[in-house]
C-alpha cells in the first residue's frame, strides 16, 4: 500500500510529496517511486542485513537506513518488523511490512504543525517511535513488579507446595519471555539512536537548526531508556534466580521430611523385626504384657530420633 502525505488537491501528483509511505510494497509502487523522485526502494532482503554500514549508507545525497521495529503490544509476540527510511532533502520514505499506530500519529503531528519537511516528519516518526518503547518498558516494569510480589510475599501467604511450584515455573516463563522482550526493545533502541546521530552528522548542512535540536533530545531519550530497560534485565536476573533458589527450598524441605520419617521408621522396624523372628526361647513371649512391652518399645525407638532431630533444630 502507497500513501502520499501531502499531496495536491488532485490527490495524483506523487511527485510533489514530502512523506511516501509504502507498507508491503507492491513491484508497481516501488517503481512509481523510483520514477517520481529517481531514488531507490529498498528490498526486504536489504532490511534484513545486519551489518552496520548495510544499516547506514548514503547513497545519492538521500541517507538510507533500516531498523527492526517493534509495533506490537500487549499480549502479541513482540516481534521486529522489517522497517526502512530513506531521507533527501525533498522526500521522505518509509517502507515497513506491519501497520503502526507510531506512524499514524506522526502523520497526525506534522499535519498539526503544517511543515511538509521530510527531516520534521522523520524527527516526529522518531520521536513516537522511541514513546512507544518507553510504553513497552513501562508495561514490561509492571509485569516484573507483579512477578517481585509474588516471589517475595511473605511465608504466611504461601500456597501448598504443587501450587507454589507451579506459580513459580510460570513466572519464570514470564520472566524468561520479559527478558527477550528487553533484548529486542534494547536493539531497536540502538538503532533508533544511530539513525538520529546518522542523520544529524550527515544531514547538518540541510536539517533545520529545530529539527536538529530534536534530534539530539531523541538521542538523549533513548539513552535514558537503555538505562532503564538495562535495570529492567538486571532485575529479571535476580528475580529467575530468587524463582529458582524458592524452588530448592520447597523441594529441599520435601527432602528433609522424607528423610527424617525414614530416619524415625528405622529403629521401629528394627524392634518389629526382632520380635518377629519367633524364636522358641524368647521370653518376652511368655509375658502377660510382653505385647504392649514391644508396641511400647516401637514407639519410644521412634520417639527418641525426633527428639534428637528436634533438639538439632532440625525440625
Amino acid at each position: 500500500m502507497l500513501s502520499a502525505y501531502p499531496i495536491d488537491s488532485t490527490g495524483t501528483s506523487l511527485s510533489r510529496a514530502a512523506w511516501v509511505d509504502l507498507v508491503d510494497p507492491s513491484d508497481a509502487e516501488r517503481a512509481a517511486f523510483e520514477k517520481a523522485f529517481g531514488l531507490r526502494v529498498p528490498t526486504k532482503e536489504e532490511l534484513a542485513e545486519i551489518e552496520a554500514t548495510s544499516r547506514l549508507r548514503t547513497e545519492k545525497d538521500a541517507l538510507y537506513m533500516t531498523a527492526p521495529l517493534i509495533f506490537a503490544a500487549g499480549k502479541k509476540p513482540w516481534l521486529p518488523a522489517l522497517s526502512g527510511f530513506v531521507l533527501s532533502k525533498r522526500v521522505l520514505l518509509t517502507v515497513r511490512f506491519e501497520q503502526s499506530l507510531s506512524f499514524d500519529a506522526a502523520n497526525k503531528e506534522a499535519t498539526a504543525a503544517a511543515r511538509v519537511e521530510p527531516a520534521y516528519t522523520f524527527t516526529c516518526i522518531l520521536e513516537e517511535l522511541v514513546d512507544h518503547m518507553a510504553d513497552l518498558l513501562e508495561e514490561s516494569g509492571r509485569d516484573l513488579d507483579e512477578a517481585s510480589h509474588v516471589i517475595f510475599r511473605p511465608d504466611s501467604k504461601r500456597a501448598k507446595l504443587s501450587h507454589e511450584t507451579a506459580m513459580l515455573r510460570d513466572l519464570m516463563i514470564r520472566t524468561g519471555r520479559t527478558s527477550e522482550r528487553m533484548a529486542r526493545i534494547h536493539y531497536t533502541l540502538v538503532c533508533l539512536d544511530r539513525m538520529a546521530k546518522f542523520t544529524l552528522e550527515r544531514g547538518r548542512e540541510w536539517v533545520a537548526q529545530d529539527v536538529a535540536s530534536r534530534l539530539q533530545s531523541v538521542s538523549s531519550d533513548i539513552a535514558s531508556l537503555v538505562q532503564f530497560a538495562e535495570g529492567l534485565v538486571s532485575r529479571i536476573q535476580l528475580l529467575q534466580d530468587a524463582a529458582t533458589g524458592i524452588i530448592n527450598i520447597d523441594q529441599n524441605d520435601v527432602m528433609k521430611v522424607l528423610t527424617i520419617a525414614s530416619v524415625v521408621g528405622i529403629p521401629p522396624v528394627l524392634v518389629v523385626g526382632i520380635y518377629g523372628m519367633n524364636f522358641k526361647n524368647m521370653p518376652e513371649l511368655d509375658w502377660t504384657w510382653g505385647y504392649p512391652y514391644a508396641l511400647v518399645m516401637i514407639a519410644v525407638t521412634a520417639l527418641i530420633p525426633l527428639l534428637w532431630f528436634k533438639w538439632k533444630d532440625w525440625i
